[in-house]
């Protein structure tokens, strides 16, 4: 008796690299097909609409192992996998998917496996016998699997990219921290760091897409990633909503998207920034005045949530600073625990700076 078909899609790309990284016994089987000179066409998920697209092989609806998968690879024709990796249904079984759907494929397996992954929602995966290559399909799209040794020296060269970036930039917060507290923040500071950060963000983002193809080997390299990537994801939005005519969060993530599509044309300049904060008309040298929401955050006796209280209280960084002075029981009035620890922080920063 046959089992049931599995008609369960893989759901993403993402998780078309997570079952294919290194240290996946699918990965092992398609390392082994490699290193035996072989070449095969692997069908994952989606197996009801799989089968109906072909014809022939062998019905097996055996246990998955990579050993079982390297070994019916000798074997012409496609094999079927459900999406778990749990059971392979069929080998040597004849893909013939509409030849009208549009491919720029050459060879005529990575044909079979472009339009097998349009007609339907299986991740498809072709091994060139000649070139030594895999490719997996996904959706139309496909990408070329590297090898850890190639992986593992791009992750290297967007470690030590990231690790100057954020030294670059450590340096770059410190001196706009004493620009805020002395008060002379121009347009041309802040959009130097804007696309500092969105230098690190880019290149965070690709380390992870690098770090996922590394799959159980770039653990190490996350914890890396981690410690230099830090809290700068928040300190980014904070400082968007210090200077964006809108400070609400909502605002903050709409800029931070507009700034990554500009920074990805090469058009992160200094009027597109102005525009994109709300102040179209103002030049480099004009003076920003900062909310303190960045500089706030970085007190620790400032609790969430407390930093917005402050300064929708007082404005902006300057007036905490006058006011505090004057009239350091005030944040006592508005609800600031600590509010002599918070004052007295903010007093020594300020006289360090002079």
């Amino acid at each position: 008796m046959d089992a049931p078909l599995d008609s369960t899609p893989v759901s993403s790309i993402d998780e078309a690299i997570r079952l294919t990284a290194p240290g996946t016994a699918l990965r092992h089987a398609l390392d082994m097909i490699i290193a035996g000179n072989l070449g095969a066409l692997i069908c994952v998920g989606d197996s009801k609409k799989v089968l109906e697209a072909g014809n022939d092989g062998f019905p097996l609806n055996i246990s998955f192992t990579a050993n079982r998968l390297f070994e019916l690879s000798k074997m012409d024709g496609a094999i079927v996998i459900d999406r778990d990796l749990t059971q392979i249904m069929r080998a040597n079984f004849h893909l013939n998917p509409d030849p009208s759907l549009p491919t720029t494929e050459t060879g005529m397996r990575h044909r079979t496996a472009a339009r097998m992954s349009l007609l339907t929602n299986a991740m498809v995966i072709s091994v060139s016998e000649r070139r030594q290559v895999v490719h997996i399909y996904f959706r139309g799209e496909s990408y070329q699997l590297r090898t850890v040794a190639e992986l593992t020296a791009r992750v290297s060269q967007l470690l030590a990219t990231l690790q100057t970036t954020r030294q670059a930039l450590d340096r770059s917060l410190l001196r706009l921290t004493s620009l805020e507290l002395d008060n002379y923040v121009t347009l041309a500071d802040i959009a130097n760091i804007y696309s500092q950060f969105e230098l690190l963000m880019v290149t965070d983002e690709h380390l992870q897409d690098y770090i996922a193809q590394l799959g159980c080997d770039g653990r190490t390299v996350e914890m890396q990633r981690m410690q230099l990537i830090g809290d700068m994801d928040n300190e980014y939005s904070l400082m968007i909503r210090d200077y964006a005519s809108d400070s609400s969060i909502e605002a903050a993530q709409r800029i931070r998207k507009r700034f990554s599509e500009l920074s990805a044309k090469n058009e992160l300049d200094i009027k597109n920034i102005a525009s994109v904060l709300g102040y179209p008309d103002r030049r480099e040298d004009n003076v920003m005045v900062p909310l303190g929401l960045r500089t706030l955050s970085r007190i620790s006796v400032v609790r969430e949530g407390m930093a917005d209280k402050i300064v929708d209280e007082y404005g902006s960084l300057q007036d905490l600073l006058d006011d505090i002075k004057q009239n350091p029981e005030r944040l006592d009035e508005i609800g600031v625990r600590n509010s002599m620890i918070l004052a007295d922080s903010l007093l020594k920063m300020h006289e360090r700076q002079q």
